[in-house]
């Protein structure tokens, strides 16, 4: 939000320089992002004067220029050579001297340099309007008013205005702040605790009068809950044109473009006081009626910009009594309008409900100044004054009549809310004891009032403008803030409590897992929780039904929650691929939503992504693709480390993997890990090998191991290897000689591994051959080459018969 420092001390005298507020300002919560200075004009036309021509005479050597002499106020005239056509003797005239810089109409700088043209001297420049920034004019040099005396600054004849703009990062509690008025009411209390008295300077409504009651318009708000407040007043016979030059330098300062004056002053008065306002054109207004009142749905309204939009039957609307004329507290239509034409205007101020505004501004994708506030929510008793402050205002610069009494529809006051606030508490939560003269002179600067003091604090009653304010815990930051985060003392010694935690919490967990993740070079990414439902077509296991909704979604791309993490974690690896970064290894922790008729359900996850090669490109490291079996053996290791045993491998029973198994422990599941389906991959423009993981967090926290860590010494005695060469069945798996070979000997056998794996031409049709070792040990003795041979046999046997397997 942008705050001009002119306008600023326009309600609070102030000598300060700007940097000096800007401190101030940020110590009371309203941080100053930036402290740029500002001119009406670039430049400030400074070397800039008025100059008399004293003569005019054809150049010598050129037929378009002439050669003039001007008296620029400093005694002897200056001799300066002119192209334009309509210079002539005894004009006065702008002249840009000899060290003046202007400006192009792109902003670049250019300097006013003594020189000779066509072999005649000329010492300045004699300015047309767009050379000076002050209009697009090229057709002839600037005439002047004659009775200006020479030597007179530009500056000061055409209202050259230096200012300097504070941006202010503005939270969004801070609604009471979103005016110059609010600003400076806070900046006051500020300069209070500095001991520095000023008076709030707020302007005057008392010439505030009725001239006649010739235009009535008649207002039926039909639902109060969302507009408990709405005023009007009509003003006839005015004329709209551009505003004055003090009124669009204001506007332009912050960063608003001037449209004509009856739009300005509203626009004026919402950032003077913070009340969003709407002129309509009466003479628009079918039977002199103002309605307010919801939207039919589906029904047709064409906004401002000229856009055709579908109201929604939630969408709070300004009508006359034939159509909808404006989305209240948005957006204005474009039919009833204010233009060139209008002699007679429907001034509106209103309160209007704050959740109300902020759906339909969401549902029509429309941000605007006034729905900013509106949504915030503003100063309900400020509704009145500033509608006679802008009505006032478009008088001064628009001309007219107040025609009509001021409709002011408030069946329902808004009651102040009222806090009671501990002194104890005050001097808990700050950590300081502050005397009790010090908050109350703070919450007098706040405007909060005091109605009865006690032993134990204070009865306070919270002012209007005033929305965030409604807890003890809000007033003491108010105090807080104003009597300064830097004043407060900090103590001679520091207090800390140290919690007892069990190292199976769950953020343990994650760090211990993300850590050994991190190692193999993976990186942790941050998905959003909203999603698109379109998403769901991608899988016929999501169904519709079982979604969770977002009632005010910001698009119809972020409308769900996510049920899964997968189609997330593509949209990354997408944007990753599009930017040449196609080696990827992901994952993330995070938490899918679901909806079970009246019961929504929150599932946790950890969800791993692999594409592209396992390591980066080097000389002696030839590329190899991250594969299925690969991530498997990554997932196995973080079972391992989290002390799971006895996994059991499934194949995996889910549509967006084109092949995958499960990892089990007894009947629960763990991890789903698969390739997952090119169909799903061509939606997001994958063209690459994907493969996902899917860890069911929730499960893996419940069946951790929490006793203590089990051990066991080095075996003293040596291993023994033995291998088998199986020509065996395409259908069998490494699983099946894994389970046969464990069944056949528990005691010796310590590992089973495939080291071999050939298919080809040389073995008959429908065969493969597994090269398979098989380590043996005994924990208290030597084995014999006798006990080994013989449970290799048991083995072959076992093969043989159960596997149909054959030795090569």
């Amino acid at each position: 939000m942008k705050i001009s420092y002119n306008w600023l001390k326009q309600f609070i005298k102030l000598d300060w320089e700007a940097e000096r507020t800007a401190e101030l300002l940020t110590d009371l919560g309203l941080e100053i992002e930036g402290v740029e200075p500002y001119q009406s004009v670039q430049g400030g036309l400074k070397g800039v004067v008025v100059g008399h021509v004293v003569s005019c005479e054809q150049h010598p050597n050129a037929d378009r220029l002439k050669l003039t002499k001007v008296d620029v106020g400093d005694g002897d005239p200056i001799q300066i050579v002119c192209g334009a056509p309509n210079v002539a003797a005894g004009q006065k005239v702008p002249v840009a001297t000899i060290g003046t810089i202007l400006y192009d109409d792109k902003g670049n700088p250019w300097k006013i340099k003594k020189g000779k043209i066509r072999g005649e001297e000329s010492h300045g420049m004699i300015c047309a309007e767009d050379e000076l920034g002050l209009g697009q004019g090229h057709d002839g040099i600037m005439v002047l008013d004659e009775s200006l005396k020479p030597g007179t600054p530009c500056s000061e004849i055409f209202q050259v205005e230096d200012d300097i703009i504070f941006e202010i990062g503005l939270t969004p509690n801070r609604a009471d702040a979103m005016s110059h008025f609010g600003v400076a009411r806070d900046l006051r209390a500020g300069l209070i605790q500095q001991d520095i008295q000023l008076e709030m300077i707020t302007p005057s409504v008392s010439s505030f009068r009725v001239d006649n009651r010739t235009l009535r318009i008649d207002v039926d708000v039909q639902d109060k809950a969302l507009a408990p407040r709405y005023a009007g007043v009509t003003i006839s016979g005015i004329r709209v044109m551009d505003s004055p030059k003090w009124l669009q330098n204001r506007l332009r300062a912050i960063g608003i473009t001037p449209k004509n004056n009856v739009v300005d002053a509203t626009n004026y008065v919402l950032h003077e006081l913070g009340q969003p306002l709407h002129a309509f054109d009466a003479a628009k207004i079918a039977g002199n009626k103002i309605v307010v009142k919801t939207a039919e749905p589906g029904t047709k309204f064409t906004t401002l910009d000229d856009v055709e939009r579908e109201l929604h039957e939630e969408d709070l609307m300004i009508c006359d009594a034939e159509k909808p004329m404006c989305i209240a507290g948005v957006f204005g239509g474009t039919y009833s309008g204010v233009t060139e034409n209008t002699t007679s205007i429907f001034l509106e101020s209103a309160y209007f409900n704050p959740v109300s505004i902020r759906k339909s501004a969401k549902r029509h994708n429309l941000n605007t100044d006034a729905s900013f506030r509106f949504e915030r929510g503003i100063d309900i008793n400020n509704v009145e004054y500033a509608l006679r402050r802008a009505a006032l205002l478009i008088q001064e610069v628009a001309g007219g009549e107040i025609t009509s009494d001021v409709v002011d529809l408030y069946p329902r006051k808004f009651e102040d809310f009222q806090v009671f606030l501990h002194y104890e508490k005050i001097n808990r939560l700050i950590g300081q004891n502050l005397p009790e003269e010090v908050v109350k002179s703070i919450l007098s600067s706040l405007e909060i009032k005091v109605n009865n003091i006690t032993e134990a604090g204070m009865g306070l009653t919270i002012p209007s403008y005033r929305v965030d304010v409604r807890r003890e815990a809000d007033v003491i930051e108010e105090i807080l803030r104003v009597f300064g985060y830097n004043n407060v003392k900090f103590g001679e010694k520091l207090n800390a409590s140290i919690s007892n935690s069990s190292r199976f919490e769950d953020y343990k967990i994650q760090n211990k897992v993300a850590s050994q993740l991190i190692a193999q070079g993976f990186f942790e990414i941050m998905s959003n929780s909203l999603t698109s439902p379109k998403y769901n077509t991608l899988s016929a296991k999501i169904k519709d039904e079982n979604n969770v909704v977002m009632l005010n979604p910001l698009s119809n791309d972020l409308s769900i929650m996510r049920r899964t993490l997968l189609f997330s974690g593509l949209e990354a690896i997408a944007y990753n691929i599009n930017r040449k970064q196609a080696d990827l290894k992901l994952f993330e922790f995070g938490n899918s939503y679901h909806q079970f008729g009246e019961e929504r359900v929150e599932n946790k996850h950890l969800a791993l992504f692999l594409t592209g090669n396992k390591t980066g490109e080097n000389w002696n490291n030839p590329h190899e693709k991250s594969n299925f079996f690969y991530a498997k053996g990554i997932i196995s290791g973080v079972l391992e480390r989290l002390r799971f045993e006895d996994i059991k491998y499934t194949p995996v029973k889910s549509d967006v993997f084109s092949e995958g198994i499960t990892f089990n422990l007894d009947k629960v599941k763990l991890v789903d890990i698969g390739v997952v389906n090119s169909e799903i991959l061509k939606t997001f423009d994958i063209k690459q090998e994907v493969l996902y993981a899917d860890f069911y967090w929730d499960n893996i926290l419940e069946h951790l191991q929490t006793d203590g860590i089990k051990y066991k010494e080095i075996p003293k005695f040596p291993e023994i290897r033995r291998d088998f060469a199986l020509l065996l069945d395409t259908s069998v798996q490494f699983s099946d000689i894994y389970t046969t070979a464990r069944q056949a000997e528990r005691k010796l056998l310590k590992n089973i591994n495939l080291f071999d794996v050939y298919e080809g031409d040389k073995l008959p049709e429908g065969k493969k051959s597994y090269a398979v070792s098989f380590t043996f040990r005994d924990e208290n003795k030597t084995l014999t080459d006798k006990q080994v041979d013989k449970i290799m046999d048991k083995f072959r046997q076992a093969f043989e018969k159960q596997l149909q397997a054959e030795l090569r």
